[in-house]
């Protein structure tokens, strides 16, 4: 698609002048009412069209902005089948009722004028599954999708169109405008993830909920839930009861752990599917068991079932290849969580299978790849996976690092050449659980120290020597909780870096400039503290001033 305006060039000094303050250190946001009003002074009464993340695709800023009243109501057309683009329609009036006050009733489309209307275009195929475009002016705010996730997204910008303020859960001061023009939008990747590890620290339906939305925000459209790992077991197995009443007892530091019966996991699948997410759940075997091999004595080549595990070591478990209960194990399990997932993948892990040797990993693999197949998913592993031969359709998510040897990355670009499929997580890039720097107190260091501007400034298509861009299917930001324990960790972690891994994933690449990024970045500071988003203040962006 034509991009009529290049945001990154066009405005980027205007954005650069607009933006003071250098802010440092880790800090958190203020709930303070005197520095939240601080911040919204700094920002502009009208947002030019198109300065959000990620960035769109394309923007045609013109005309006079589009103002909210108390007379605006919201559009759709009650008559059509998709009954999915009245629940978007309700999902913005919820979003938009708190701050503005407004009541903002969802009615039919020809009921809506003046006002904003959402509509689904069975003609706009070229906007695809995810595309929209949305036109503002004085008359009114029309977003177009050619399907309801189009529209979803397209509410994502609308809402960052408005200041900040909007984000907030009592009323605020307006005005809530939007500035004029048109805006042209469709994904870089069709796959743009964030995974949450709640297997070394748990975390409850509602926390990963609260997750899910600020994925939302900046149109993330999977979540990859890390549901068993060496320190606990998180998902209800019905046939395998102790995975959860033993293994998934505890946790990192020796806490109470947790685990989502179905129904609780069927409830995090319906909630991101409301905001147009997939949920990939992974079950990581061969290794990463010992929770599993605690619970159960059969599972273990010896028969002698080891203690529950509350440390951060890796690679020192294996399921017992040889033994056929290993399958039955594995056939249940996948069976059973297949079952309650409605998307097309199940993650099968394979990393650090340290403690299995590569024979065994071969004839794991080549036996457990099947099972996933026989019950209606596509394996997505780890890239160790392109040590054995992926299974046809499969997925490979590659953690490697910049310093990673040349014989591995070798390896995984010829299995893609293959056509196997790439998602792109580079740990000393997208890994949300390093460090930032060295005197970061969270987090990690063993892929080194990732500051805000390293893991925005690369580009997934070209990444990894000797792959083909085609074979990328999308980026992934990894969020492991070895020291992450609270909703306060996740967010000073994930923020700012996710938005920029997000904006990689959705935004043309011709758009990806760290100059005018960083200040798109600053920007959605007063949108973190309206949120409540805990973030680390680093030194490389030029946050608004306090």
């Amino acid at each position: 698609m034509r991009q009529r305006l290049r945001i990154p060039r066009l405005i980027g000094s205007l954005l650069l002048l607009a933006t003071a303050g250098v802010g440092c250190g880790e800090a958190h946001a203020s709930t303070d009412g005197g520095a939240a009003g601080r911040r919204a002074a700094a920002e502009p009464e009208v947002r030019p069209l198109g300065r959000i993340v990620p960035v769109p695709a394309s923007v045609t800023p013109g005309g006079e902005p589009y103002t909210l009243t108390t007379a605006t109501r919201i559009g759709v057309d009650t008559r059509s089948a998709e009954a999915e683009a009245e629940a978007v329609g309700g999902y913005l009036a919820g979003l938009l009722r708190p701050a503005t006050g407004f009541p903002l009733p969802v009615v039919d489309e020809q009921a809506a004028r003046g006002g904003i209307r959402l509509r689904l275009s069975a003609g706009d195929t070229a906007l695809g599954d995810e595309g929209y475009r949305l036109r503002s002016g004085p008359d009114g705010v029309t977003l177009t999708a050619h399907r309801p996730a189009g529209l979803f997204r397209g509410v994502q910008t609308l809402r960052q169109q408005l200041p900040s303020a909007v984000e907030r859960g009592s009323v605020q001061e307006g005005p809530w405008k939007v500035a004029g023009g048109v805006i042209t939008d469709t994904p870089r990747y069709a796959y743009r993830g964030a995974m949450l590890d709640v297997a070394r620290h748990f975390f409850t339906v509602d926390e990963v909920k609260r997750y899910i939305d600020q994925l939302a925000l900046y149109k993330v459209n999977t979540l990859h839930l890390h549901l068993s790992d060496d320190q606990g077991w998180r998902i209800a197995v019905d046939s395998w009861p102790r995975l959860t009443t033993h293994g998934g007892s505890t946790e990192v530091g020796g806490g109470p752990g947790g685990f989502y019966t179905k129904e609780e996991y069927k409830e995090i699948v319906r909630y991101a599917a409301s905001r147009y997410q997939e949920v990939i759940p992974e079950i990581d075997v061969p290794g990463h068991t010992n929770a599993a091999l605690a619970s159960y004595p059969e599972l273990n080549c010896d028969g002698v079932a080891p203690p529950l595990y509350t440390g951060t070591k890796v690679g020192f478990s294996s399921l017992c290849v040889p033994k056929a209960v290993t399958y039955d194990f594995v056939d249940d399990v996948i069976r059973e969580i297949a079952a309650l997932t409605p998307g097309r993948y199940l993650h099968i892990g394979g990393d650090e299978a340290h403690s299995t040797s590569h024979a065994d990993y071969v004839t794991f693999m080549d036996k457990v790849q099947p099972v996933v197949a026989k019950y209606g998913k596509t394996v997505i592993g780890w890239h160790q996976l392109t040590g054995t031969t992926p299974a046809p359709g499969a997925l490979v998510q590659y953690w490697g690092l910049d310093r990673t040897p040349a014989a591995e990355k070798e390896r995984v670009a010829e299995t893609a050449r293959n056509g196997t499929g790439l998602i792109l997580s580079p740990a000393d890039r997208t890994y949300l659980d390093m460090k930032y720097t060295k005197e970061t107190k969270l987090g990690l260091s063993w892929a080194g120290y990732v500051e805000v501007r390293r893991s925005y400034d690369w580009d997934p298509a070209a990444y990894l020597p000797g792959a083909p861009a085609s074979a990328v299917r999308g980026v992934e930001a990894p969020l492991w909780t070895e020291t992450l324990a609270t909703t306060d960790d996740l967010d000073v972690m994930a923020f700012p870096r996710l938005p920029g891994v997000a904006e990689l994933g959705w935004s043309p690449a011709a758009t990806h400039d760290w100059d005018t990024y960083k200040v798109r970045l600053a920007e959605q500071a007063p949108r973190f503290e309206a949120l409540g988003i805990d973030w680390y203040r680093s030194p490389e962006v030029p946050w608004p001033a306090e």
